[in-house]
């Protein structure tokens, strides 16, 4: 059982105008093959999967935990291309039908974000190819999954360090430094992991890539308050065992790991403005006023 917060994980800068090519390639980070869905799913299937949860519970809750937090990572990039997607807009504008509103939308590189979900996330990569299944990887060998999920989150690293560099969008940059420095955690903890099951010291493989953060602008601002060694459990009393891994310092700075038991402190979820040419959400002043009357006798209130 997963207890939602109504809250991201950190919050976002407001989008000063509005990119969709930026946007475009975000959705890699979404629905990619290294993306956050694919995280998210890995490590998802191979906790419920997970054989012997008492005899290697360590192990166990490592992933577990770090399932949790891919889930608030896929709603963080989900929430920044909105995001990217609003801002002041000039590729669609509120208008009568007959003078194509959504005329520029055409020109786009990723006409999706435009025709079925009016100007929001989709579940796919940045060339449009849904999310598929074929994406999660559950051998049920302890070593070979750690060792796939180590790879993973070196690949979604990467994928992340390209998409920074494809962008100068603020909104999308603040979200992608934070994803560097949590994705690096991942790294660590994987590596730690295989360690403990094996006797390798795998970190002795780093960097690939290199996990410094330091040519980050919006990176190097959570290594400052100390994201980059911390490891969040997402519950206040399970996964504790995680305590056993995540111990020592940190590979870069030699800084002491943390393990947090919960989650971080979290910030406002984004609330999207109306999109009257896309019909979206399609509530008028006085559809508005009949909800707010069914509610309040719903609830028994004149």
């Amino acid at each position: 059982m997963i207890t939602r917060h109504n809250k991201l994980q950190i919050e976002l800068p407001k989008s000063p105008y509005s990119d969709p090519n930026a946007a475009s390639a975000v959705q890699e980070l979404l629905g990619g093959k290294f993306g956050e869905m694919s995280t998210l799913n890995n490590y998802m299937f191979q906790s419920h999967n997970f054989r012997g949860k008492k005899k290697l519970k360590p192990f166990y809750d490592l992933v577990a935990s770090i399932t949790a937090e891919e889930f608030g990572h896929v709603e963080l990039v989900s929430h920044t291309i909105n995001m990217v997607l609003t801002g002041e807009r000039r590729d669609t504008y509120p208008g009568d039908p007959d003078i194509g509103p959504m005329r520029n939308a055409k020109d786009k590189r990723y006409s999706l974000h435009f025709i079925p979900n009016a100007q929001t996330a989709y579940v796919a990569d940045s060339q449009g190819r849904p999310w598929v299944g074929d994406n999660v990887f559950n051998s049920g060998n302890l070593v070979l999954d750690l060792l796939h999920n180590f790879f993973l989150e070196c690949g979604a690293r990467t994928h992340k360090m390209r998409v920074y560099e494809m962008t100068d969008h603020p909104t999308a940059r603040h979200m992608i430094g934070y994803l560097l420095v949590r994705g690096g955690v991942h790294i660590i903890a994987y590596a730690k992991a295989l360690e403990v099951a094996t006797g390798v010291d795998v970190t002795k493989m780093l960097p690939i890539p290199s996990l410094e953060n330091k040519y980050f602008d919006e990176a190097r601002k959570f290594e400052a308050i100390g994201e980059h060694r911390k490891l969040y459990t997402f519950s206040p009393d399970d996964y504790r065992d995680i305590a056993l891994i995540w111990k020592g310092q940190h590979p870069e700075d030699g800084s002491p790991l943390e393990t947090v038991f919960g989650s971080p402190p979290g910030a406002p979820i984004p609330d999207l403005p109306e999109v009257p040419e896309e019909f979206a959400p399609g509530i008028s002043a006085e559809d508005f006023l009949q909800i707010a009357k069914r509610l309040q006798s719903n609830a028994g209130m004149k």
